[in-house]
């Protein structure tokens, strides 16, 4: 895999080529490694910023992903809540600055694509066996046996607590390089590398199941049964593939769920994640913090209660209606939709409904089956997570939509670089 690594271009793109491969490789570690991949980055930028005459930046586009971060800016002057707006600030920076410096580089990030998301799946796969290993040892030293991996002991955060991620996040990583890896195996023509290849997507959709993070095997199975028929294979073969992989789908889920522990947590918790009365023996459910969420949008839906106050006025709901693990845990909406109307009421919505619109209008154009993934895995954890608001959500979002909308003249169903 030797392509992975090595390029013909400048030196100046190679340095470029390999801070983004270093960032992509460390999402699903601590987030310093990221943040200082980033910041090498923007300095190594800056130095040759004054070089770069090839690519400039196209003000309308580059407005659009940076708008998110203007949002936060615009949500400061009428919030109550200051300390807590500039530490948005402070976290979201990344959705300025990848854009910035995306949107300057004269190297064709989006030609390259492929190649940082396989590096991103290699890290997803290498970092997955290190916790079937871990999680294995520890059934072998308590003597347990070996179905215990799939109990809900080595299940979801469980799983994914050994490298201190959350489960939602690593998951998303993952099912982006499964989707990557799938379009490597379709235009792989060595036998070897395609075994190498498929043994990686094995491990990549094992832990995802492992991992069983719902709203992300939800996007998944949209990706696999609704996109990839009518991107990834001919108009010949659509209906056969599709047959195929709604039949693995439905087979997959019926085997996955007799499990006991993995279908508590795949459909009964998620009915219990649903409904709107609180069982005193379980967590508060979503949608109680949902119902709180729609009382303070309904205080100011068009432009909101301002950056950084959503968790402090959802702490007054919550106290209020005793709900005190999601008081004590300082909790979110764990709904980004939401979240946007609270802070920032319905400007904030259709600003973000307009990014993610215009993604799929270029995906569609393009029949770019990353980029739709890539949009499709985000848009759906949206209504489970908060996540622009989570470093892991930010970066991971900041960094793939500047790469896939702003990443050069490329093509973006370009093959890895032989």
């Amino acid at each position: 895999m030797k392509e992975l690594f090595f390029i013909r271009e400048s030196l100046r793109d190679k340095i470029t080529y390999y801070h983004l491969l270093f960032f992509v490789a460390s999402l699903p570690f601590d987030r310093l490694y990221s943040e200082l991949a980033l910041i090498s980055l923007c300095i190594h930028t800056l130095i040759h910023l004054q070089k770069v005459t090839a690519h400039k930046p196209s003000f309308r586009r580059l407005f659009l992903p940076i708008s998110l971060f203007l949002l936060t800016v615009l949500g400061t002057a009428y919030t109550r809540f200051y300390d807590e707006a500039f530490y948005e600030w402070e976290r979201q920076l990344a959705f300025l600055l990848f854009p910035l410096v995306i949107s300057v580089q004269p190297f064709d990030v989006k030609r390259y694509i492929p190649n940082i998301i396989a590096v991103m799946a290699l890290s997803c796969f290498g970092t997955l066996v290190y916790l079937y290993y871990t999680a294995v040892d520890i059934i072998r030293l308590n003597h347990l046996p070996f179905t215990s991996l799939f109990s809900n002991a080595f299940i979801n955060h469980n799983f994914s607590a050994p490298i201190d991620m959350h489960a939602t996040y690593f998951s998303m990583y993952i099912a982006l390089a499964a989707v990557g890896i799938v379009t490597l195996i379709k235009n792989e023509t060595h036998t070897g590398k395609k075994i190498v290849y498929a043994v990686i997507l094995f491990v990549l959709l094992a832990g995802l199941l492992q991992l069983s993070s719902r709203a992300v095997l939800i996007a998944f199975a949209l990706i696999v049964n609704g996109v990839m028929p009518f991107l990834l294979v001919s108009k010949k073969k659509r209906w056969l593939f599709l047959l195929l992989t709604i039949s693995i789908s439905v087979s997959a889920f019926y085997a996955f769920t007799r499990m006991d522990d993995l279908r508590t947590r795949l459909i009964i918790d998620l009915k219990e994640d649903l409904t709107r009365t609180v069982n005193n023996n379980t967590l508060e459910p979503r949608a109680v913090r949902w119902n709180c969420a729609l009382e303070l949008i309904g205080q100011s839906p068009v432009y909101g209660h301002g950056s950084g106050s959503e968790v402090a006025l959802l702490k007054e709901l919550y106290y209020n209606r005793k709900l005190y693990n999601s008081y004590l845990n300082d909790l979110n909406a764990h709904n980004e939709y939401l979240s946007m109307l609270i802070k920032t009421g319905i400007i904030g919505l259709i600003v973000l409904l307009w990014i993610y619109m215009a993604g799929f209008k270029q995906a569609i154009g393009e029949k770019d089956l990353l980029f739709y993934s890539f949009l499709v895995i985000t848009g759906v954890v949206c209504f489970s997570e908060n996540i622009m608001d989570a470093n892991k959500g930010i970066f991971f979002f900041a960094s793939f939509y500047s790469f896939f909308y702003l990443g050069g003249p490329g093509r973006s169903d370009a093959v890895i670089q032989k």
